[in-house]
């Protein structure tokens, strides 16, 4: 089982930008992806973006791109998501996860979960 634990949301005004962490303990193998996901009020949690725990490889939701970049940091086993140019649509609770999986975009598949950390955006 992998613990995952997301911070840097926070209320940020339109036009600017958060770095949001997921710390990761417990069993991380090579093959984990690491996803970031976002639920807005009243709506289903989606897809944002993905990383391979190896760096090598990254996915984004269409809305995504351009806007949103995920990174890792092995040494501090820390994923990131940069969120430039926020949008009040971005506001959400994003969460980490984690999961052996070849289809990064399917929540169904990932087996760990952070608690969430809020993003507000204000116009």
């Amino acid at each position: 089982q992998v613990q995952l634990v997301e911070s840097g949301g926070g209320l940020v005004q339109a036009g600017g930008s958060l770095r949001l962490s997921c710390a990761a303990s417990g069993r991380i193998f090579s093959g984990h992806i690491m996803g970031w996901f976002r639920q807005a009020p009243g709506k289903e949690r989606e897809f944002v973006a993905a990383i391979s725990w190896s760096g090598d490889s990254t996915s984004y939701a269409d809305s995504a791109k351009g806007r949103f970049t995920i990174s890792r940091d092995s040494a501090k086993n820390t994923v990131y998501l940069q969120i430039d140019s926020l949008k009040p649509e971005d506001t959400a609770v994003y969460y980490c996860a984690a999961g052996l999986t070849m289809r990064p975009r399917d929540k169904r598949l990932y087996d760990s979960w952070g608690q969430g950390t809020q993003v507000t955006v204000s116009s």
